[in-house]
């Protein structure tokens, strides 16, 4: 069996699984995470992530699907800024991981991988789920997806063929939306979890502790009000960039994403009110999701196609 390690990095977590790359799927017993500090020192933070790493490969060997001198596939789904051509992390000013700042993350881990028989590639995070998300859908035929993560922050990716789009004039500069202008902000402001917060505290005046959870569990006037302002938004917002990909499939991922029940029905209302024809998938879990987008880095085929293109942030 050819296998792939496929990893998530958020914000303040990390998880680790074995892919299998006949059919793209979790092998059992190897999938693994854990909580990570992203203000900790450089040291911390890398010992954290291979400590989840060295979890899978232990699972792997422990079960004799790799032997400790075979070369073992490590592919991240990496959230940016990052260079991911070299694998040079380059967080600065967003909060998170600044000690890793110019690091680069491949020469640090293999200090404290369990096997240095490895190899590493690495992708901008939303692009891992976009490419998770349409393989997923791959036997439904729908060739232009557009991938959204709503959560703690906004990410987006473009696909055509599986392969992202950052470029061309049917999609955003980078093949982001994150920092497009929307009303008064940008869209990162109306699409995430502190908007959530912001409106609930705006209509109550009261505070969340448990964020869009929190809202999705109480049934008033102004719960609902606020989801639908969301699905208003959301569907304002992304018909133009729908439009003009001419997107077949929509696949939502994000913490939000588990409250699709109460955004979905106005969401779709909204883009059959503006002649927009399109499939929505909804997945819940976007780690998973994102793990096996990013093992087929591996696929050698797709590789070729887009490691020249990779952004350098």
């Amino acid at each position: 069996m050819s296998v792939t390690i496929g990893i998530d990095i958020g914000g303040s977590h990390i998880s680790s699984a074995a892919v299998n790359n006949d059919d793209l799927k979790i092998i059992p017993d190897t999938y693994f995470s854990g909580s990570v500090d992203s203000k900790a020192s450089k040291e911390i933070i890398i010992q954290k992530w291979a400590l989840v790493i060295n979890q899978t490969i232990k699972a792997l060997e422990k079960n004799g699907m790799i032997f400790s001198n075979e070369n073992i596939g490590i592919a991240f789904s990496m959230p940016g800024p990052f260079q991911y051509q070299t694998g040079v992390a380059m967080f600065a000013g967003n909060d998170k991981y600044e000690s890793l700042y110019n690091v680069s993350v491949s020469d640090e881990l293999l200090k404290y991988l369990g096997t240095k028989e490895v190899s590493f590639r690495f992708l901008n995070d939303a692009s891992c789920f976009g490419v998770g998300g349409a393989l997923k859908q791959e036997s439904k035929g729908d060739n232009k997806v557009v991938a959204i993560t709503l959560g703690t922050g906004f990410g987006a990716a473009f696909l055509d063929n599986k392969l992202p789009v950052t470029q061309g004039s049917n999609v955003p500069d980078n093949g982001c939306l994150w920092d497009k202008q929307f009303k008064d902000s940008i869209a990162d402001s109306y699409f995430s979890t502190r908007w959530f917060s912001s409106e609930y505290e705006s209509i109550t005046g009261e505070k969340l502790t448990d964020g869009v959870k929190e809202i999705a569990s109480i049934k008033n006037y102004a719960t609902a009000k606020i989801f639908d302002d969301f699905a208003d938004n959301l569907s304002a917002f992304l018909t133009p960039y729908l439009f003009d990909f001419d997107t077949h499939l929509l696949v939502i991922g994000g913490n939000i994403a588990k409250s699709h029940r109460l955004f979905l029905p106005k969401l779709k209302e909204n883009f059959k009110n503006n002649n927009i024809d399109l499939a929505i998938s909804i997945i819940e879990n976007t780690e998973e999701t994102s793990i096996i987008g990013s093992s087929y880095l591996f696929n050698e085929v797709f590789w070729e196609k887009i490691k020249a293109e990779l952004p350098a942030f």
